[in-house]
């Protein structure tokens, strides 16, 4: 997705917080009814192929795969084999092809993603990086691909490339390679989807962070929820399942939590937005999703299909502030109620802001769902579009934002003004006469002026109270 650097590959991502431990599920029963197979005697005709069946092995039958010692080449083609086989039992669908496994090892992936990201200096990350600093997630002492390298260099399992149809593992120990069996499904998940809807549609892309994200909630959430009950077949001893040694991927590094929880949305919300839609159409209504995706994360964090609500903008930008017309949708991100609950969130427990409490996150209700993404700040979400700005005209590029947001109601939108103030106020921001807020040291230091009017906030960010007034002239605290 384009927020994470991840946008032509679907993975496999783990995510633990410290003290918020993730809620186990319950081993469960089958998703789906058993599905009938013909007589196996001489059933070995990959003309003949049904569900359930891949390669020569059947979902339930045992194979002689030892990873003690690391997958060998015979092993490997016979854990993906019967992988494919139990994807297709659980999910309903069937490979048209074998799906390619390799391994890669995490420095080589972590090389390979800062490679090739785009230069820091890009007029994209320019603009991004006004995105996620207007998130309170990365500042500018760091900048947003730097920290989303990081990120996705240190929690991503494994991949699957719809570009060239292939899986990858990503491991510590290529020469002695083993594989998590969630990890495999999740990804073999990826690879059906991709063989039957095609991943690369136009469809599954968007211009905006928050469309991104709604997207995966879809394509993640049905990978999620294949994986759990794959899980909890194996935890159950309903199906006989390879061991993994406990010392596969440390994966080590320092991811940003702010980005981690944003990009981990989908994979906690999805499998809840996939079950509900499995539970009222079976897994055509999970079909139907992906020809037509959600276009929001209010809609997998809720479970609704309520549309988001049209902002409309005209740029006011003086004395050499202008947009950045040829990136996002006319020049604006949408981050959506995602991102802002990563916000609330991580501002929370860094900087210790009264947002929103920072234990609420393993609050569930579902045991499809890992973390808790609906908070008071966030919740009633109507739409928003992020404006970064730019000003060329002195001897260097200065940068600054106008956030649009729109709530459902009056209270909803005091409750975000509120919380986004309590923000800067953990970072010990000073009110102006004029009532712009001045947040005079670290990586957030800058001006601020936030105005409510109604069911709208807008934020608007520079340099000095003066660049704001300059940004977005006319606007009354």
């Amino acid at each position: 997705m384009r927020t994470t650097g991840l946008r032509a590959v679907f993975a496999a991502v783990l995510l633990v917080l410290a003290g918020c431990a993730a809620p186990t599920a319950a081993p469960g029963g089958d998703a789906s009814p058993a599905t009938p197979h013909p007589d196996r005697d001489g059933f070995d005709d990959p003309d003949q192929d049904v569900l359930g069946w891949e390669n020569g092995y059947w979902y339930d039958e045992p194979i002689a795969v030892d990873q003690s010692d690391g997958l060998n080449d015979s092993e490997m083609e016979a854990f993906v084999a019967r992988g494919m086989a139990r994807v297709e039992h659980i999910r309903q669908l069937e490979f048209d092809e074998r799906v390619p496994v390799s391994v890669v090892s995490r420095d080589d992936y972590r090389s390979a993603s800062a490679g090739g990201a785009a230069s820091p200096d890009s007029e994209y990350n320019r603009w991004n990086d006004q995105v996620w600093e207007a998130l309170f997630i990365a500042g500018e002492s760091t900048g947003s691909a730097s920290a989303i390298s990081a990120t996705t260099g240190s929690s991503v399992l494994g991949f699957y490339s719809p570009s060239d149809g292939e899986i990858k593992i990503v491991t510590d120990s290529p020469g002695e390679p083993t594989i998590d069996n969630a990890t495999l499904v999740h990804e073999l998940v990826h690879a059906v989807q991709d063989q039957r809807f095609d991943l690369t549609d136009a469809r599954f892309r968007s211009e905006t962070q928050d469309g991104d994200l709604a997207t995966d909630g879809v394509i993640e959430g049905d990978a999620s929820y294949v994986e759990r009950q794959y899980s909890e077949r194996c935890a159950a001893g309903t199906w006989d399942c390879v061991a993994t040694p406990d010392t596969q991927n440390s994966r080590g590094g320092d991811p940003n939590l702010g980005v981690l929880i944003t990009i981990y949305q989908p994979y906690s919300d999805g499998p809840v937005y996939v079950h509900d839609l499995y539970e009222r159409g079976g897994w055509e209504a999970v079909n139907d999703a992906l020809r037509n995706p959600p276009v929001s994360t209010e809609q997998t964090i809720h479970v609704t299909d309520e549309s988001p609500r049209p902002i409309s903008f005209a740029d006011e930008g003086t004395n050499g502030w202008s947009t950045f017309p040829d990136q996002g949708v006319e020049g604006s991100d949408t981050v959506g109620e995602a991102s802002m609950f990563a916000m609330f969130w991580y501002q929370a427990r860094t900087s210790g802001a009264e947002t929103v409490r920072v234990e609420s996150i393993a609050d569930t209700n579902s045991r499809y769902d890992t973390y808790n993404y609906d908070a008071e700040p966030s919740n009633g979400w109507a739409n928003d579009r992020l404006f970064p700005y730019r000003n060329a005209a002195g001897a260097d590029t200065e940068y600054g934002y106008v956030w649009v947001t729109e709530w459902d109601t009056d209270g909803d939108a005091r409750e975000f003004r509120d919380a986004y103030l309590n923000i800067l106020s953990a970072h010990d921001a000073t009110q102006r006469d004029d009532g712009v807020y001045v947040i005079e040291d670290g990586s957030f230091n800058d001006a601020f002026r936030v105005v409510r009017t109604g069911d709208r906030v807008v934020v608007v960010n520079g340099p000095t109270p003066a660049d704001v007034d300059e940004i977005r002239p006319g606007l009354a605290s």
